[in-house]
């Protein structure tokens, strides 16, 4: 499975650049920054390899492709996140038709994974937190949509987003989930366990006893 960072702090993309395979942004995100939002994309593809979604902010399919394809010129490694709405799905077939990829966001039910699919849209985006919030089980929404994708052999790829907590993470690649899109503070906290600091405190107590020349 891709882990993507869901950041738009540059210090967080250096740091763990080398576990990453790919950035999604949104203009919230590049707001808490204080920065401007192409130069941001700019310099974030100018250190990721792979995809960086970027978002489009208009709610009509004719801006979403005018602001896709500025977004297209700043790195070939742009992709465009674009809403789930039906002025979002022309706009994403529209894209597509250009050669440009996708990344359909703001995605809560399986059915609108299938239509964004049916759009042709590269990734789709279902937001596992949010449902969480409201009492829904966010991961059955994942399994849902792999299923009809695996049952139609379509191409597009979830990215399970919204995430919360690292067992978001652990279920998303049990169920076979392409992408898991994480906040920083969600990956810090893969790399940690209990177990693993007392095993490092115990060794380095036993090396302190190893004679020394």
């Amino acid at each position: 499975m891709k882990l993507f960072l869901d950041t738009a702090n540059v210090d967080e993309i250096k740091k763990f650049e080398f576990m990453i395979d790919g950035v999604t942004t949104n203009p919230t995100l590049i707001m808490m920054e204080g920065r401007d939002y192409n130069e941001a994309l700019k310099e974030i593809c100018g250190i990721v390899k792979g995809p960086v979604s970027a978002e489009a902010v208009s709610l009509d399919a004719e801006g979403m492709v005018k602001e896709g394809k500025e977004f297209s010129k700043i790195a070939k490694n742009i992709i465009i996140k674009i809403p789930m709405t039906n002025e979002g799905m022309k706009a994403v077939q529209k894209l597509t038709k250009l050669g440009i990829k996708t990344n359909v966001t703001l995605v809560f039910s399986a059915n609108q994974a299938l239509l964004a699919a049916k759009a042709g849209a590269t990734y789709v985006s279902p937001f596992v937190g949010r449902l969480d919030d409201i009492g829904q089980d966010g991961m059955l929404l994942i399994e849902e949509i792999l299923d009809i994708y695996d049952n139609y052999e379509i191409k597009t790829e979830v990215i399970v987003a919204s995430i919360r907590n690292p067992d978001h993470v652990k279920r998303s690649a049990i169920v076979g989930a392409g992408v898991a899109t994480i906040p920083s503070k969600i990956l810090e906290k893969m790399f940690n366990h209990s177990l693993t600091d007392k095993g490092i405190k115990q060794f380095l107590a036993d090396w302190e006893k190893v004679p020394k020349k």
